[in-house]
């Protein structure tokens, strides 16, 4: 017989969830930097997303006919309002919030895209409070306050040396960052039910059509065949470390932790990103980029360090 403090008792720590969405986080940082390498070879957004689908949806096909011909237990649960709900979740992640993001880095630096990103788990946060019945702790606004602040100096700088585009720029990004906070609890629900990898195929290969499709109409074949090799080269590196490897080791961690606690672990993202762009892409970093940069971090060190201790207490 099962008691009642069994039942209650806090999940282990899951360290094998944790590695998962901690290299998930760092490989998706680099695609920052793919596309504003694309971008100064003359690359439009709308082909950078779309040249990243082509690279990474042959593989999503492929690996979703592995499942099938395997015969994979999850696969009777592929109802179509089960595969319909898994398409829309996915291409709200990888197309919509995608979208805005590469929108946004076409106007702010890489650095600093990556730290507004950043700001993804307190909206995670926020959602599960307000629509999927998480408990509000107020003990994470500090913290929050403290990135935010970080966020506030480099803004304040970028305004004062390079003002055109920022707002915008940050505008875009930011929305990204809530449409993937919602995307997280949606895409875990779907993921308990059908798996991870089924629904990463699903909801990729969804949004790779949307991606292509969108570039097809606006530039047509012809906006692929006059691309430089250059391009080519950024959309594969983008595809394969900045799409298909992240976006498995992400939604692993999510189905074995869960999104606040997937979220949480994000702290090395924007570390290697600031790294990459002033190595790769020549960008400042100046004292108030380190002060701004320390700040977001320590909050959202202080903020993963309450989650953790949270989800290991059980309160």
């Amino acid at each position: 017989m099962t008691t009642a403090s069994s039942e209650n008792a806090p999940a282990p720590f899951d360290m094998v969830g944790y590695g998962y969405a901690l290299a998930g986080a760092v490989l998706f940082s680099t695609k920052g930097i793919f596309a504003k390498l694309a971008y100064a070879e003359g690359a439009s957004t709308e082909m950078v997303m779309a040249l990243r689908m082509l690279i990474a949806v042959p593989v999503y096909l492929v690996i979703l006919i592995m499942l099938l011909r395997r015969g994979d237990k999850r696969l009777g649960l592929l109802t179509p309002k089960r595969i319909l709900a898994g398409m829309a979740v996915g291409t709200m992640g990888y197309y919509v919030s995608s979208y805005l993001d590469f929108a946004g880095l076409a106007f702010v630096d890489a650095q600093y895209e990556r730290l507004v990103l950043f700001t993804y788990p307190f909206f995670v946060f926020f959602f599960g409070v307000w629509f999927f019945g998480d408990r509000m702790k107020w003990r994470l606004i500090p913290p929050m306050l403290i990135t935010y602040s970080g966020l506030l100096v480099i803004f304040g700088w970028s305004l004062a040396v390079r003002p055109d585009g920022l707002m915008i720029g940050t505008l875009l990004v930011l929305g990204s960052a809530i449409v993937f906070a919602l995307y997280q609890h949606l895409a875990r629900r779907e993921m308990l039910i059908v798996g991870s990898a089924l629904f990463t195929c699903v909801g990729m290969a969804t949004a790779g059509v949307f991606a292509i499709g969108q570039s097809l109409v606006i530039s047509g074949v012809s906006g692929f065949t006059e691309l430089s090799p250059s391009i080519w080269f950024y959309g594969v590196m983008l595809g394969v470390f900045g799409t298909i490897l992240p976006s498995f080791l992400l939604n692993a961690g999510i189905a074995r932790i869960g999104a606040r606690a997937t979220s949480s672990t994000a702290s090395f993202g924007p570390i290697a990103t600031i790294a990459l762009a002033v190595i790769i892409l020549g960008e400042a970093f100046t004292i108030y980029h380190a002060i701004g940069t320390a700040l977001v971090l320590l909050g959202s060190s202080l903020f993963a360090g309450s989650e953790r201790k949270a989800a290991s207490t059980g309160k």
